[in-house]
Order: C-alpha cells, then sequence, then structure tokens
C-alpha cells in the first residue's frame, strides 16, 4: 500500500465518521450538554447536579445540565439518539432505559442500537415499606397475606412502567402472590398515602422512603438489593428473606449516541470515574441510598443487556402490558 493509498484512506474514513481525529485528541474543546431524561427534582436530576460541577472541573470545559423529561425517558431519549455522535450531547438515564424495550410497544429508538454506554453512575434499591402499625413485619407475613386468593393487597407505585411497578411485579412473579398496584403520578404522591393508610405497602426507592423511616412515619420490612445496604445493615434483603434472585434496583448510567468515537467516550469515562472516587461524592450519593459504581464502558453495556433482558422475559412470561 503506497502512503498516498494509505493518507486516501484515512481521509475517507474521517469523512464518513464526521469527527476529524484532531478533534477527537482534544475534546472537549466547548460545552458538554447532559440531558436528564426525567424532571428536575427527581433522584436523577439530583445526581446530574452533583456530577455535572465536578465533571466540569475534570473535562475542563462546563457541563450543563438540561431536563428533557416525559414518557418515563422517552422523550429525552430519543432527542440524544437523534444527536450528533461527537460526545457534546451525553445523556443521563435511569432503570426505565432497561424497562421500557419490556413494556412499550412503540419507541422512536432502538435502546441498544442507538446509544453507547459510558459508565453505570449509581444504584439505589427498592425497598418495602409499610406504616408503622402495620401487621406485615416480614417478607414471610407479604407472601402469606398475598397468597390468599380471598383478600387483595395494594401496593402504590410511582407510575405505570416505572421501576417501582415492575418491583412489585417481580415479587409476583418470584413468589406466586397477586400483589395489586395503584399507579400514581410520582413517588412522593404514592408513598403519601401509604403514610396516611390509603394503601398499606410501597416498593419504593430507598432514597425517597428513608427520611420517612427516620422520621417514625414508615417501616422498612426489607430491602431489594442484592445485599444489606450500609445505610441500614439491620434491614434484611428481600433475597434474604425467602426470595432467591430478587433484585430491584432505581439506577443512573450515562450514555452517549451511537457511533461516538471511542476515545471520546474513553475520556468522558475517565472523567466520570474520577468524579466518583472522591469521597464527598460518594457521601452524598450516600444521603438518598446510592451506591457509587464508576463501571468501564464495557462493564455498562454488559449490565444494560442483562437488564433488558431479565425485563423483556419477566414481561413476557407474565403478560405484563402498560395501561393504555
Amino acid at each position: 500500500m503506497t502512503l498516498f493509498t494509505l493518507l486516501f484512506r484515512i481521509l475517507v474514513l474521517l469523512c464518513v465518521t464526521g469527527v476529524p481525529l484532531a478533534a477527537q485528541a482534544t475534546y472537549p474543546e466547548r460545552a458538554v450538554t447532559l440531558v436528564v431524561t426525567y424532571p428536575p427534582g427527581g433522584t436523577a436530576d439530583t445526581v446530574a447536579r452533583i456530577l455535572a460541577p465536578e465533571l466540569s472541573r475534570q473535562l475542563g470545559q462546563t457541563v450543563i445540565v438540561e431536563n428533557r423529561g416525559g414518557a418515563g425517558g422517552m422523550i429525552g431519549g430519543a432527542s440524544v439518539a437523534k444527536a450528533q455522535a461527537d460526545g457534546y450531547t451525553i445523556m443521563l438515564d435511569a432503570a426505565n432505559h432497561a424497562q421500557n424495550p419490556a413494556l412499550q410497544p412503540k419507541m422512536q429508538f432502538d435502546t441498544l442500537k442507538d446509544f453507547a454506554s459510558v459508565s453505570l453512575v449509581q444504584r439505589v434499591p427498592n425497598v418495602l415499606v409499610v406504616r408503622p402499625d402495620s401487621s406485615i413485619h416480614s417478607v414471610a407475613d407479604l407472601i402469606r397475606l398475598g397468597s390468599q386468593k380471598d383478600a387483595t393487597v395494594y401496593y402504590a407505585t410511582s407510575g405505570t412502567g416505572s421501576a417501582q411497578h415492575l418491583a412489585g411485579e417481580l415479587f409476583n412473579a418470584l413468589t406466586g402472590t397477586h400483589l395489586e398496584y395503584v399507579h400514581y403520578k410520582g413517588g412522593n404522591a404514592g408513598i403519601m398515602d401509604v403514610m396516611s393508610g390509603q394503601v398499606p405497602m410501597m416498593f419504593s426507592s430507598m432514597g425517597l422512603a428513608q427520611q420517612h423511616v427516620r422520621a417514625g412515619k414508615l417501616r422498612m420490612v426489607a430491602v431489594g438489593g442484592e445485599k444489606r445496604s450500609v445505610n441500614v445493615p439491620d434491614v434484611p434483603t428481600i433475597a434474604q428473606s425467602g426470595v432467591p434472585g430478587y433484585a430491584s434496583y432505581e439506577w443512573n448510567a450515562i450514555f452517549a449516541p451511537a457511533g461516538t468515537p471511542a476515545p471520546v467516550i474513553e475520556r468522558l469515562n475517565q472523567a466520570i470515574v474520577a468524579v466518583l472516587t472522591q469521597p464527598e461524592i460518594a457521601a452524598r450519593f450516600s444521603e438518598f441510598g446510592g451506591e457509587v459504581i464508576g463501571s468501564s464502558p464495557a462493564e455498562l453495556e454488559a449490565f444494560r443487556r442483562a437488564e433488558i433482558a431479565k425485563w423483556q422475559k419477566l414481561a413476557k412470561d407474565h403478560g405484563l402490558k402498560l395501561d393504555q
């Protein structure tokens, strides 16, 4: 191969990718927009706003948080899927990233094909909470109540198709219970009705529940994570309590549009991991039950594929569909 031919092929490659090598090497040269696929005030928004200032320092450019909420993360997701794959528009998404493909009959993008994995940021276990005066003191109590055909046990959710909704459906699938959901417009509304006695229980995000547990307004029966939480080490996991294999989390991860050059992905990943290894950042996440991860792109890719497969199997095996 002649030198001219080699240079010509490199030029063609750069034209195809649309991202010059020089631009990749000096990335970022301007502000980066971090799209949060949920409205302000929730866990995803909080995580993004904790990350953004430190990520700006690591990258040497401003990271702008932009909320594009709606449709369980799909409105923001659709916008990022169509964005230029140059690293200047990235996305912070949540568990719905892996759950929507199982439940949404029509999506404007292909979750696996349209996004490149950057880093898994953190996980927050869902927790089973009841009023302090509830007769449900253990997972065994709930299984016993939920297995009775002549009684209906309701649980609150933060909305149809939410991580908390699927936490209950997963419990039903693994235990043979028939708990019935009551959907609310957000976790706060649901947990308020649990505290008031309108609904007996909820599979809530730990971040939302623990403040009410500390105030004595709720009692935590079990944790939905794979291991006990350092925040509540005396509370057993659902898996330890007779439901092996149970694991339910709210989680957050950062993705980029598919086709984003590998050097840009690597630069973003290094910056994110550097932020997440700071003890003060881990302490802030711990305040709402978050477990800092800081994965490699390959680890996040394996994680999200496993999560998508898990929820697709659950939906198929148990005929789960979003309420129309």
